[in-house]
């Protein structure tokens, strides 16, 4: 489970994150959505432990990520919006790494390296640098490190960013894997469909606050909008002209 309480972010005279709170619980992917410069991003910055909150708590499986970073990240995985590969190695030699990096080895993680390779499709590209990966098999490689450890909570910065048709499924399943494995999931995603089919509950966050929570059905009865794009604008309280905003 992942708690934020209160939590506050500025940057000079910018209040970037205004006491955001909210929880994610295990067993649930918990949208989060939000336009540009709503503070989300840096809200999730906080949570992977990369930015110091200025005020508030975020705990991680009972974790404090200030207090105790390194154990709650050891219960976290991450795919950044900044998808930060190594262009001189394979998609097998990161995923590896990273699984050493989490104290595993050997038997244990060869074959969680394998499963991986061949959840995401990888397979095929394995042994070759990443370099002239595109970008969706440069995002699967990303996902795959994040989860060779098979962390309980998993944080997914739009994972299906430049994926093609079955590269998305592919994710889609692993996310709702995710769900039935018990995971907690926070996924960011401004592509409302997968938001829809995807999330349990959702946090909207404009003007660095959470404006609304709740089920995606409960969102759309309390603006009575039927559609959830519709009902996130009014949330947000953006106008048409600003629709290209969303996501920031």
């Amino acid at each position: 489970m992942i708690s934020i309480r209160d939590l506050q972010k500025r940057f000079g005279h910018v209040d970037a994150v205004r006491r955001v709170t909210f929880q994610a619980g295990d067993g649930t992917v918990t949208g989060l959505l939000g336009p540009n410069g709503a503070g989300k991003t840096t809200s999730l910055r906080m949570l992977s432990g990369l930015l110091r909150p200025d005020a508030g708590t975020i705990t991680v499986d009972g974790f404090d990520v200030v207090a105790d970073p390194i154990a709650a990240q050891q219960a976290m995985g991450l795919l950044p919006d900044s998808r930060g590969l190594y262009p001189r190695m394979t998609a097998r030699e990161h995923i590896r790494y990273f699984g050493e990096l989490r104290g595993l080895s050997g038997p244990v993680l060869a074959e969680r390296t394998d499963r991986l390779l061949q959840r995401l499709g990888l397979h095929p590209l394995a042994d070759r640098q990443v370099a002239g990966f595109s970008q969706g098999e440069r995002t699967k490689v990303a996902l795959a490190r994040a989860l060779v450890h098979e962390p309980r909570n998993v944080i997914l910065d739009e994972p299906t960013n430049g994926l093609d048709i079955m590269s998305t499924r592919a994710v889609r399943e692993l996310v709702r894997g995710l769900r039935q494995d018990g995971c907690c999931v926070v996924f960011s995603s401004h592509i409302m469909q997968e938001v829809s089919a995807l999330c349990d509950r959702i946090v909207v966050i404009a003007q660095g606050t959470v404006v609304a929570e709740g089920t995606p059905d409960a969102l759309r009865e309390q603006t009575g909008c039927a559609d959830l794009e519709d009902a996130f604008v009014t949330l947000a309280g953006l106008h048409d002209d600003d629709q290209d905003e969303v996501g920031g």
